[in-house]
């Protein structure tokens, strides 16, 4: 049976519901993960779980080795990864305690490292439809089971941080038709498709970002007020989903480095093909 990746980000440090639990810390040639990753089961299904700040929240966006934490999911057998994570709303439709399950992204980060590639070995993977539609589609629909107000589709819009946006760029941000906004998907979205691994966010909305006249702007302490309900409904949502994941998969995630790379074999650097075999192996021979 194949394993069950889950991020849990902002108030979601454990994976309530995990039996048979143990934990394993990963070395990868990128660096160390953000933590432990915890190992059990739920619902007869494998899962890895990884608190993307760290167990106490002790890191920020920016610090976060996104790089590790996907290549120690990958090292883990896991072929699918569901990310949990607090973000803004950028429509009125878009409540409060609401789920949301994107399906593009917007990054507008700019320190961070978003590829495994490069030291001699060059590849382009697309992401025009970057989500896994098999794993958002179940997701969706185990959310609307759970009875979360959910909504499929829309744009994470990925912002630096750690600051919250001015009022300016929240109005900004919504005309470019982006619909929530968040602090880490970005790079984690980019390195699963390299990774050839589905990818799906599990978007839980805390607030109305600073755009909205009638709200105050958003604050820690309002974020941190919804997170307890969102993470209930988070775990909920992953028991549904976890029994009703299938082993075998028919959507393009996993050979989308088919034809993404460029390099000539002959010409990639030892130690590049050494350090991103886990993930190029089966190409290069």
């Amino acid at each position: 049976m194949k394993v069950l990746g889950v991020i849990g980000g902002s108030g979601l440090y454990q994976m309530a519901g995990l039996e048979n639990r143990r934990e394993e810390r990963v070395t990868t040639p990128f660096g160390e993960p953000s933590d432990a990753y915890a190992l059990g089961t739920v619902g007869g299904r494998d899962i890895a779980f990884l608190a993307r700040h760290g167990r106490g929240h002790g890191m920020l966006p920016s610090e976060i080795n996104f790089r590790a934490n996907i290549y120690g999911f990958k090292a883990l057998g896991v072929e699918h990864i569901v990310s949990i994570s607090a973000v803004g709303s950028l429509r009125e439709e878009l409540h409060p305690l609401d789920v949301v399950v994107p399906d593009q992204f917007i990054d507008m980060t700019r320190h961070r490292p978003s590829t495994f590639f490069g030291a001699g070995l060059v590849a382009h993977v697309s992401l025009a439809d970057p989500v896994c539609p098999d794993l958002a589609a179940l997701l969706f629909e185990s959310a609307g089971a759970c009875g979360a107000r959910a909504h499929r589709g829309g744009a994470y819009l990925c912002i630096e941080g750690p600051q919250f946006s001015t009022r300016a760029e929240s109005h900004l941000f919504r005309s470019f038709k982006a619909d929530v906004i968040g602090m880490t998907n970005g790079q984690e979205v980019k390195l699963a498709r390299e990774a050839e691994i589905c990818y799906a966010t599990l978007a839980m909305v805390t607030d109305y970002d600073c755009w909205r006249p009638e709200e105050t702007p958003v604050t820690v302490d309002e974020v941190v007020a919804r997170l307890s309900d969102n993470a209930t409904t988070a775990q909920d949502i992953l028991t549904r989903v976890a029994p009703r994941l299938k082993d075998e998969r028919a959507c393009p995630c996993a050979r989308a480095l088919e034809n993404a790379i460029l390099t000539e074999t002959a010409r990639i650097p030892r130690e590049t093909r050494e350090r991103l075999r886990l993930l190029v192996g089966k190409y290069l021979g």
